[in-house]
C-alpha cells in the first residue's frame, strides 16, 4: 500500500534511502558525502512524499516536488531486501500519476547512473546531465518523462 509519509518516520525513511544507495557498492567516503542529500526532514513532508508499506514496514519511499507545469522526482528508493518485487515500479507509477493530477506536463530527475536503465525502461529519455548535489565534479544523467497533456478546449 502507498500512503503519505509521517513526520515520526523521517529518520527511518532516510536510513532506507541510504541503504538503497549503498546497495550499488559505493564506498564509505561516497556514502558519507551523500548523507545530507538523502536525509529527509520536515520540509519534505507533504502530499508529494509517499511510502510503500507492507505489514507495517516501510519498504520504499518516493518524493515528488512541483513547480508550475514541471514535476521533479527527488527520491525513489526501495529497501534492498525488498528489491525485485515491483515496488520501484509501483512507486514510479504513483509519482507519475501524482504529477499528472497536479497538472505537470513533464517530470525530470537526476538519476543515479546505476538506475538510469530503470528509468529508460519506464519511458524516460535522457535529456542531459546535472551536477551532483553532494559530490563535486560528479555529473548525473538528467532524465525526463513527458506526461499526458491535459485536454484543450474545443477538442
Amino acid at each position: 500500500m502507498i500512503r503519505p509519509a509521517r513526520g515520526d518516520e523521517l529518520a527511518d525513511l532516510s536510513a532506507l534511502c541510504l541503504r538503497a544507495k549503498a546497495r550499488w557498492g559505493y564506498d564509505s567516503g561516497f556514502m558519507e558525502a551523500v548523507v545530507g542529500e538523502l536525509t529527509l526532514d520536515a520540509t519534505a513532508l507533504g502530499p508529494g512524499l509517499a511510502v510503500w508499506q507492507e505489514a507495517g514496514t516501510a519498504l520504499g519511499v518516493v518524493q515528488v516536488t512541483l513547480a508550475g507545469d514541471e514535476a521533479r522526482l527527488e527520491d525513489l528508493f526501495v529497501d534492498p531486501p525488498a528489491m525485485g518485487r515491483g515496488i520501484g515500479w509501483g512507486l514510479l507509477d504513483w509519482a507519475l500519476a501524482y504529477a499528472v493530477v497536479a497538472g505537470a506536463r513533464r517530470m525530470r530527475l537526476a538519476s543515479d547512473p546505476f538506475a538510469e536503465s530503470f528509468y529508460l525502461r519506464a519511458g524516460a529519455r535522457r535529456v542531459g546531465e546535472e551536477p551532483s548535489g553532494s559530490i563535486s565534479g560528479r555529473m548525473l544523467p538528467l532524465m525526463e518523462f513527458t506526461l499526458a497533456e491535459p485536454p484543450r478546449a474545443g477538442r
